[in-house]
């Protein structure tokens, strides 16, 4: 039961991260390896509102997620927008640097020490059952995990927004025609993605920590999420976090010293079994 509650947080909370690049990637056929600076930055702003501002934990977490949106949105238009058409080496270099940039920011502003982000006294509970001790914070990465998954799914299959977001990604010339406002889809897309970066980055902190290398340190593990869920696919990503992080707690657990050896090991051998990833790649421009 531990190894379950753990993995299962660990396996959303990389979800979280995980997903706003997958749309990006898959959905826009954009390689963002600048997408953990999203994450961080919804840290530091999470941190930074709760110690100097004294905003209650919900606030802080929701404008944290919102300032990400905003900083993605900023940059789709002034940066990202003019290589969408460029090659995935200049894509590469441009967010490459991106992130490097984010790194000297975030160690000019806060120096190089980890910052610890408190939790309020309802997510700090904890519990017993089956033999199992967990807190309340892990049950609501579980959940909101959960809950954002279906809402994702949600958008992009069944609203006029995901519609047009297929319709750009398949055909922009043939949208633009039909009057849909490619560029502003994109946009939105990017928001959305920069977004849930930030949820993972505030949420994560208790788990993961926050430090100036966070940028560089965790995208190879949102790189394998990805590659093994199938890049665009919301479901992939999920069951490709969840199948890490059950592996990951599970070595923790029995292998503490092959523990961060298990991870690649699994991602090597789905991605032999599976090339394409657990549900496939999605069409892209």
């Amino acid at each position: 039961m531990n190894i379950l509650i753990d993995g299962l947080a660990t396996g959303m909370l990389l979800f979280l991260l995980s997903v706003g690049l997958s749309v990006t990637l898959g959905l826009m056929n954009f390689v963002n390896l600048a997408h953990c600076a999203f994450a961080m930055f919804g840290g530091y702003v999470c941190v930074a509102l709760l110690r100097h501002v004294g905003l209650p934990w919900v606030a802080a977490l929701l404008l944290a997620v919102a300032a990400s949106a905003l900083l993605g949105g900023v940059l789709e238009r002034l940066l990202y927008r003019r290589l969408y058409r460029a090659s995935h080496l200049d894509q590469v270099l441009m967010t490459i640097g991106l992130a490097f940039v984010a790194v000297a920011s975030a160690t000019y502003l806060y120096g190089d020490q980890q910052q610890s982000l408190p939790l309020p006294p309802a997510l700090d509970a904890r519990w017993s059952f089956a033999g199992a001790h967990f807190s309340a914070y892990r049950v609501l990465l579980i959940v909101l995990g959960l809950l954002v998954a279906a809402a994702l799914h949600a958008l992009v299959a069944h609203t006029r927004f995901g519609a047009r977001l297929r319709a750009a990604v398949d055909n922009p010339r043939a949208a633009r025609g039909l009057g849909i406002d490619v560029d502003r889809v994109f946009t939105l897309s990017f928001m959305l993605g920069s977004a849930l970066a930030g949820l993972g980055g505030a949420l994560g902190i208790p788990m993961l920590g926050l430090s100036p290398e966070y940028p560089l340190q965790y995208i190879v593990y949102v790189l394998i999420v990805v590659a093994m869920g199938g890049s665009g696919s919301i479901a992939g990503s999920l069951f490709g976090s969840l199948l890490l992080g059950l592996a990951d707690a599970a070595g923790q657990y029995y292998l503490p010293q092959l523990a961060a050896f298990v991870i690649y090991a699994v991602m090597v051998i789905t991605l032999v079994l599976r090339p394409q990833g657990l549900f496939g790649r999605l069409s892209s421009r």
